[in-house]
């Protein structure tokens, strides 16, 4: 049997497998006590920030030729990305957070989380109850909390998902470890790596100077949403890359959300469903290095999109994809962070004593998403740098749930770090003039010597750029 590394840094940097010798250049500073939880939440926090570090640095050496940068992980910088949403401010105005009916609901039986944030999951939701899309929040409020009641969460899990809507029952961790879905998870890597095909080797130009951007030149197209995926390709566009975000034009994505995670990218509506627009997108796709994916497995292969199709129109091509269960009898079913820490048993487990009395709880940070985020960015990171010593091309695959079993089950037990601590993040904060207005938001945390402080460029309005390819 392979012996599990013992560090939470150690685990994820085994499972992108990168060489061990390379985890000796991370430091870590900071003060302690952040994002306090029961869960080891800071320890997956600097795990994922610093793995992510360190395939850029690995890669940055790849191109310049020369060692491997040291990793520098500060706490307060980490800390301070992983909750980059609740920072963010827009001409001093706090984005838009969670809808009215995106909350815990009391159940006949115990609580059950839904998520309503954006318009059609809201009207399926009402859907169940017979309600109109709309329906004023404050009734619509009133409606679902009555009926919700009376009913047991299992069954409005069952009904309001087979709805196309989004509701999660409570569940301890013991009941969650005995639920198929998790039981599908079992022996599944933190970060699924698989090599696609024979295509040869594909050298990018050498790097020199500073800051070292690892990711420059490179070409990546973002099919992402909310907040996981958007996460790993701000931080690939950090790192230099030429990052195009898709949005299908009937199915707008947040712009507060965007203002947060679109730094460094360029954004444009494309309609895969037409023939117009998968001919934008086949032009895109010739001269893309990199594929992000962050929707249901199976939703994009109606479009051409499977993993194997894609390298297949662009030998060498580096593909990452997310999504919220990973495997097993909901691979296919909506999720995000919220609903993911409410099935895993982790509302449960932060609830502390008493949980099944009052509302369960919830981690100190979307930490599912973040994590995920790191990771994923790691994956293609340390992807890019297979293929630049043996071709080929690579997919990586993750899941909220998969992450969510990282923190649950594999970290290691630590003492109890549930007492805040005063924490004045101002220090990781900055602003920035946009399209959008004056933003105040969070420094990006991956860190190593020579990396850059910041990106290059603002987010701006969603569909607002050129399809088109900005790098020779």
């Amino acid at each position: 049997m392979t012996r599990i590394p013992a560090s939470a840094t150690g685990q994820a940097w085994a499972a992108l497998g990168g060489d061990p010798a390379l985890l000796s250049l991370i430091g870590t500073t900071g003060p302690d006590g952040l994002l306090p939880a029961r869960l080891p939440v800071r320890e997956l926090a600097r795990a994922a920030v610093g793995v992510c570090s360190l395939a850029a640095a690995e890669l940055a050496a790849r191109r310049t030729g020369g060692p491997v940068p040291r990793v520098r992980i500060d706490d307060g910088a980490v800390a301070t990305a992983f909750v980059s949403e609740r920072h963010l401010r827009i001409d001093g105005r706090a984005p838009a957070s969670f809808a009215p009916l995106s909350r815990f609901w009391r159940t006949a039986d115990g609580w059950v989380r839904t998520h309503a944030n954006y318009p059609h999951h809201r009207a399926r939701l009402l859907g169940t109850l017979g309600l109109p899309a709309d329906t004023a929040d404050d009734l619509a409020v009133d409606a679902v909390a009555a009926s919700f009641a009376g009913r047991r969460a299992a069954e409005i899990e069952r009904t309001v998902y087979a709805a196309g809507g989004l509701a999660v029952a409570a569940r301890t961790p013991e009941e969650w470890a005995a639920d198929p879905r998790r039981v599908a998870l079992s022996g599944v890597p933190l970060v699924e790596r698989e090599r696609l095909g024979t295509a040869p080797v594909r050298r990018t130009a050498a790097l020199a100077g500073t800051p070292l951007r690892p990711a420059a030149g490179l070409r990546v197209l973002d099919l992402t949403r909310v907040t996981a995926g958007p996460v790993a390709t701000r931080t690939l566009a950090l790192l230099g890359a030429d990052v195009l975000r898709i949005d299908a034009p009937q199915l707008p994505e947040s712009q507060d959300a965007h203002s947060d995670t679109g730094f460094g990218k360029r954004s444009v509506g494309i309609d895969l469903a037409s023939g117009a627009g998968r001919e934008v997108f086949d032009e895109l796709l010739a001269g893309a290095d990199v594929v992000v994916t962050g929707y249901r497995p199976g939703a994009l292969d109606g479009f051409g999109l499977t993993p194997q199709s894609l390298a297949a129109r662009r030998p060498g091509l580096v593909i990452g994809r997310l999504s919220a269960w990973g495997k097993g009898p909901w691979a296919g079913q909506r999720g995000f962070d919220s609903v993911v820490q409410v099935a895993t048993g982790i509302a449960v487990t932060e609830a502390g004593p008493g949980a099944l009395d009052g509302p369960p709880g919830a981690l100190p940070a979307q930490a599912l998403d973040h994590g995920t985020g790191y990771l994923l960015a790691a994956a293609v990171l340390r992807a890019l740098t297979e293929q630049h010593d043996e071709g080929g091309s690579r997919l990586a695959t993750l899941s909220l749930a998969r992450t969510a079993a990282w923190l649950t089950d594999e970290i290691p037990a630590l003492p109890d770090r549930t007492a805040p601590v005063d924490h004045d993040p101002q220090k990781w904060l900055t602003e920035t003039d946009s399209p959008l207005g004056r933003l105040r938001h969070a420094l990006p945390p991956v860190a190593f010597d020579g990396a850059p402080a910041g990106w290059s460029r603002p987010p701006g309005p969603l569909g607002a750029d050129a399809a088109v390819w900005l790098t020779a």
